[in-house]
């Protein structure tokens, strides 16, 4: 068999599900992934005071002065996990495989959504309502500045969005868009012509004037409605996974709580879970577009 409980992903899987979760995730799209460790990564956040100094020769030098922060990251687990019919149990290795390729697959669509909705505005996916595991460890939280969406002109909202981070000398590396504001964007028009074709039929481009882009319905999947998260995610915002995925092939009881004994159905269950982790690090340099 190629897994038992308490196994690992196969190291191809690993590789397929994270290539997958970041075509499907706009902050994993938008920013390049650093392992964590399974306790936690504690980032050192130094802040230069001042600015620098030309001296004379034998001239007098002064303090610039220097703020340091801790920001720690710690991985949280998601989990998902299917019935599916014991006959996986006496498949050839080629059948059970196909049957876990399918089921990663799943996997990394469902987590990569998990983790845009918990990542932007700290809501537990499954219920829809916010996560006291996540806390305050989201850009709904986090991104204090913000610029009021109109659907009429979202390029002005995205440049004023923009403006308001060159105040905080914060660079934009990367633009989260909801579909309501690709779509906006796409109707743009002027002496007829669309402005924004690259947006036009519900395409997200991987790049809008040179700034990566993605354009998810992940964006507006908060209690607020958010149409853009711009910013530095390059630089001020960090993720990663612990580098072990267990899956777990469940044989017996009731492991999703459904009241249906599994050996009564002729059932077994394949249960996955991630250690996902991430951390603003600078929220000044974030700005979100939102709905009044």
């Amino acid at each position: 068999m190629p897994t038992s409980k308490g196994a690992m992903f196969d190291p191809t899987l690993v590789t397929d599900l994270i290539t997958k979760v970041k075509g499907k995730s706009a902050l994993a799209a938008l920013c390049s992934q650093t392992p964590i460790p399974f306790n936690g990564l504690k980032e050192m956040i130094f802040s230069m005071d001042n600015e620098i100094d030309i001296v004379a020769e034998n001239g007098k030098k002064t303090e610039g002065g220097i703020s340091v922060a801790p920001v720690k990251i710690v991985p949280i687990k998601f989990e998902y996990g299917a019935r599916v019919s014991d006959e996986f149990m006496t498949a050839t290795e080629e059948e059970q495989l196909d049957i876990l390729t399918a089921f990663n697959d799943g996997f990394a669509k469902k987590l990569a959504k998990g983790f845009d909705l918990a990542g932007m505005h700290g809501v537990n996916p499954r219920t829809g309502e916010s996560s006291s595991v996540i806390g305050d460890n989201h850009f709904d939280a986090k991104a204090t500045q913000s610029v009021d969406y109109t659907s009429a002109t979202p390029d002005t909202n995205l440049e004023d969005a923009i403006k308001m981070l060159d105040g905080s000398d914060g660079d934009v590396t990367g633009l989260a868009l909801s579909k309501t504001f690709g779509s906006d964007m796409a109707k743009i028009k002027a002496n007829g012509i669309k402005q924004y074709p690259e947006f036009a039929f519900g395409a997200s481009p991987a790049s809008f004037n040179g700034i990566p882009t993605s354009v998810n319905r992940t964006v507006s999947g908060g209690a607020t409605k958010v149409h853009g998260i711009v910013g530095d995610f390059q630089n001020a915002f960090k993720w990663g996974y612990s580098k072990e995925i267990p899956m777990e092939i469940i044989e017996y009881g009731d492991p999703d709580n459904s009241g249906k004994d599994l050996k009564g159905y002729g059932q077994i269950y394949i249960r996955a879970e991630a250690y996902l982790g991430w951390g603003i690090l600078v929220p000044e340099w974030f700005a979100r577009i939102k709905e009044a």
